[in-house]
């Protein structure tokens, strides 16, 4: 019995209930740590997130305002419509100025006299129909209708004043048809002051073309004959 008692000495006796209490604080503080650190990599990510959403936006926003900007047309279809139109009457009308002139250089008055009345009538509203009316002038006299020819080429001479073949064209008429030698030296003046190659007759029939009519009346005025 005594050596029984020695032995139950020995042994350790379960610890006090106050023991188990020791270890809740060390797992309360573990769960803790666990729980910053586990919320730790969200924050960052927040961060991260926040700091590349503007740039991303802004990248969206300027891919936005590209296209918009590309996308934007300050001229109406309207007005391309209309210029389109305008471009196409342009077109034809120094079609049918370069024709007329074809044909005067040919010699074919009468035909050249068509295509610059087509100017003249159809397409007075643009500022060059006026070489027009010169060409038209030209071979009015040619065929034989010498008022309007005159009445055109006084006309043109204001409208276009200062351009020399009207003036020297006008001269010739004026002082052959007219008898007006006066107003025809006023305006041979002007024509040779302005260029004075129209003080010869080979330019206007070989470079100006003028019908030969016109260069007889020229030629008789430049002799005083």
């Amino acid at each position: 019995m005594g050596a029984c008692k020695a032995l139950i000495s020995n042994l350790q006796l379960p610890s006090s209930p106050s023991a188990p209490n020791s270890h809740k604080t060390p797992k309360s503080s573990n769960t803790n740590r666990r729980l910053f650190l586990l919320s730790l990599p969200i924050c960052i990510t927040c961060t991260s997130t926040t700091l590349v959403l503007p740039s991303n936006l802004s990248i969206v926003q300027s891919n936005s305002s590209l296209a918009l900007a590309e996308s934007y047309d300050p001229i109406s279809q309207a007005e391309k419509d209309t210029s389109s139109a305008v471009s196409r009457r342009i077109s034809e009308a120094i079609e049918f100025l370069d024709k007329g002139r074809e044909l005067q250089a040919q010699g074919d008055f009468n035909k050249a006299l068509l295509y610059f009345t087509l100017v003249v009538e159809n397409y007075k509203d643009f500022a060059f129909s006026e070489y027009a009316r010169v060409g038209r002038a030209l071979a009015l006299y040619e065929v034989g209708d010498k008022e309007e020819a005159i009445a055109e080429m006084e006309d043109v001479s204001i409208s276009l004043k200062g351009y020399p073949e009207v003036h020297a064209a006008l001269a010739a008429a004026l002082y052959v048809d007219k008898h007006a030698p006066l107003l025809a030296e006023n305006q041979f003046t002007i024509a040779t002051l302005l260029d004075p190659h129209y003080t010869d007759l080979s330019y206007v029939k070989e470079t100006k073309h003028w019908p030969p009519s016109l260069v007889s009346s020229l030629q008789r005025f430049i002799t005083l004959s």
